[in-house]
């Protein structure tokens, strides 16, 4: 890849004068410098490029040491968007805060986890904005007049920090002292620190540079941790001697391609370390009482076959796609195999019925699959080889198995809740098949069920397939074409967004809007293939789905055109980008939440956290031209033109190591400048955060609130903002 000689001079870009903040205000105006890129024999320009700080890694630990001119433009973005769309819907923001913040239990608390003598939980308190860790005696786990421990108290350890989070916690096996990892940037670097619990005092344990999760050695004397690389990669995996402080590498992934995880058994007796990209996977082992850990490999990685493993009956069990095995099947191994000539066959695969996940405990196993876009949960006996099905009745469901709860005991926790239904806790005795309800989700301004409707509908696309929707709406809302629509989708690297319950959603389903949201090709929903059938060359499937959905919304009476505010985050916001692109006069207005829009410039930068792991996802255009193509043709930043398009809302976070700060800056910046009679197009970037938004459980309403306040007024609900002309 080359530069014109006439760019690599260029450092700054002026800031226009006009200011962004008056009586009517207008927006700030991006200096453009053209920057001609040559590869594989296609050159483009990028007129914003000079929005890219060169620095960008210190920027990611460091926000301060910004590039004066890029601070300067970011913080003019984020008046016009303060002058314009914040102050006028100040009191609407307020109202829906203040919905949102009475539908939270203040002091809610978590269903305590059983792990030795002690019962382990989370609670927060009144007004607290960050989670409190404590532990009651295990046969004291469901009273609540047990004395408490609290072990860390995330508000303390946040304060004065603009940014904070939690990554990995857990207690030594002993239970005598506990690990944590924060970030205080939103950067994804981790440190990780240790306390002693009786005490309370910090043991001067400082793992810098982390990748969030960690395990413990059996005797509690080592930490395995993983170190995040200049470009925050996670690289390789340690062992930190907490006598010595010593540490010494376990293992290097010397593909910047791949990403590395650690985990432990539920059995205690190994740990996994996974080298993965998003298609194609490699998984080691050891014993976790080994002093020198030597990782043994269960089988060599090959290309587009993915496996993942659990100790099981003494012997690894694994869900693998091997042999065209698409929607997954289970198999077994010797723990001494590192070939996949040893592996037997368990579970054959059905195609449309896709493993998800498994989870070991003493005598059972337990499966959860999805079929036709629902999940269910499958319980097999180790003694007599026999299963039962768990069984739910809503039309569209939610459902995650609770992966913490004691090995040795026949009790299974999981966690249902849909669109009505408010989050519930289950125990599920795995002898006597008795489900213990342990909570429902508390919502005090109250929430009654029988108030809403939850629909699962079917859209045909393009070419016929059918795409699942998944609905809410208030009983009162009619089906008449009149409703305004949020229409919110993904549909990228196999995630298959959840029906589950939001309070959030109800400020908006209470105003009458339809909420919806779209499972495209590229998730999951329908199985492995749904996935395979929205990436790569067929990538444009996910935004024709989405599209095909919104229309035949339109048709079946639930919205009308241009009365739809599309909504997408990430990958989503490639997805807002696309849409937005190739049928503008269907929305009504669109947020796109640190959307990755610059598509190519992104997969075309090798030092980028992301680049080379997601090339099996997108393609990579620094070698191919076929790739190149297929990208480009889709690129939201690149395939700006001057349409109509709908307002927008475009937010960013600059220490986002997932999507970079100037993704979005840029993208608003070209919008402006090649189609200026669409918009109006705000930006707003989180000076002070990272890929989630702002941190804190009420701190990140208020992102929800300006984002629901756009998309009313976008609805034309808001007196105080005109978006649209009449």
């Amino acid at each position: 890849m080359t530069e014109t000689s006439s760019q690599k001079a260029q450092t700054a870009a002026p800031i226009p004068e006009n200011s962004p903040v008056t009586s009517q205000p207008a927006p700030p105006v991006a200096a453009r410098v053209d920057h001609e890129i040559t590869q594989v024999g296609r050159t483009r320009n990028d007129p914003y490029n000079w929005m890219k700080d060169e620095n960008w890694q210190e920027v990611m630990r460091d926000p301060s040491v910004l590039r004066q001119d890029i601070r300067d433009y970011l913080e003019a973005e984020n008046a016009f968007t303060k002058a314009a769309l914040e102050d006028p819907t100040t009191a609407l923001r307020e109202e829906l805060f203040k919905e949102m913040r009475g539908r939270i239990k203040e002091d809610d608390s978590s269903v305590p986890e059983i792990d030795g003598p002690y019962a382990y939980y989370t609670r927060f308190r009144e007004g607290g904005e960050y989670a409190i860790i404590a532990r009651k005696p295990a046969d004291k786990a469901f009273d609540d007049s047990a004395e408490e421990t609290i072990l860390l108290d995330g508000d303390a350890l946040a304060e004065g920090k603009e940014y904070f989070s939690f990554g990995g916690i857990d207690t030594s096996p002993d239970h005598t002292l506990i690990a944590y990892a924060t970030d205080t940037q939103g950067s994804e670097f981790y440190s990780i620190r240790l306390k002693n619990i009786e005490s309370g005092d910090d043991l001067g344990v400082h793992i810098d540079n982390a990748y969030g999760p960690f395990e413990w050695s059996s005797d509690g004397k080592r930490i395995f941790w993983i170190h995040r690389d200049e470009n925050a990669r996670p690289d390789s995996v340690w062992q930190r001697d907490l006598e010595t402080g010593e540490d010494t590498l376990v293992y290097r992934e010397e593909d910047p391609g791949v990403f590395l995880s650690i985990n432990k058994s539920t059995s205690e007796e190994v740990i996994f370390i996974s080298a993965s990209s998003h298609t194609t996977s490699e998984v080691y082992w050891f014993p976790v009482e080994e002093a020198d850990p030597a990782p043994r490999l269960i089988a060599a990685r090959e290309t587009d076959n993915e496996y993942n493993v659990a100790h099981w009956d003494d012997q690894f069990y694994i869900l693998t796609n091997l042999d065209g095995a698409v929607d997954f099947k289970l198999m077994r191994a010797p723990m001494e195999s590192t070939s996949r000539d040893d592996w037997e066959e368990v579970i054959p695969h059905r195609p449309g019925t896709l493993l998800l996940g498994m989870q070991p405990q003493k005598d059972y196993l337990t499966i959860i699959e999805r079929e036709n876009g629902l999940p269910r949960i499958v319980i097999h006996a180790r003694k007599d080889g026999s299963s039962h099905e768990i069984s739910f009745e809503e039309a569209a469901y939610s459902l995650g198995l609770d992966s913490g709860y004691d090995f040795e005991t026949p009790v299974l926790r999981f966690e249902y809740s849909s669109p009505t239904t408010p989050e519930q806790v289950f125990d599920y005795n795995l002898d006597t098949h008795e489900r213990i309800l342990r909570k429902t989700r508390e919502v005090p301004s109250g929430h009654s069920p029988d108030e809403y409707i939850a629909e699962r509908l079917m859209a045909p696309s393009w070419d016929g397939v059918e795409v699942p929707i998944t609905l809410l709406r208030h009983k009162t809302t009619p089906v008449d074409g009149s409703a305004p629509m949020l229409l919110y989708g993904y549909g990228s690297y196999g995630i298959t967004y959840p029906a589950d319950f939001r309070t959030s959603r109800l400020s908006l389903v209470d105003r009458g809007v339809v909420y919806a949201i779209v499972h495209p090709r590229g998730s999951k929903a329908k199985g492995y293939q749904w996935y395979l059938d929205g990436k790569l060359e067929k990538k444009p499937n996910t935004f024709k789905d989405f599209i095909a959905a919104g229309h035949y919304l339109v048709e079946q009476n639930y919205t009308s055109k241009g009365n739809i505010v599309a909504y997408g985050g990430s990958a989503g916001g490639l997805l807002m980008g696309a849409v937005a692109n190739m049928d503008p006069e269907l929305f009504g207005g669109i947020i796109a939440a640190v959307p990755f829009v610059d598509v190519v410039n992104t997969m075309s930068d090798e030092s980028l956290p992301l680049t080379p792991p997601e090339w099996p996802e997108w393609g990579n255009p620094l070698t191919s031209a076929e790739d190149y193509d297929t990208i480009m043709a889709y690129s939201p930043y690149d395939n700006v033109a001057d349409l109509a398009y709908p307002p927008m809302l475009i937010t960013g976070g600059l220490s986002d190591p997932r999507v970079t700060y100037w993704e979005p800056t840029k993208w608003a910046a070209r919008l402006r400048h090649d189609a200026p009679n669409g918009g109006p197009y705000f930006l707003r970037i989180e000076m002070e955060g990272g890929h989630g938004g702002a941190s804190g459980r009420f701190e990140g309403l208020k992102d929800v609130a300006l984002d629901y306040a756009f998309a009313l007024a976008a609805m034309g609900k808001v007196e105080s903002v005109k978006l649209q002309d009449e």
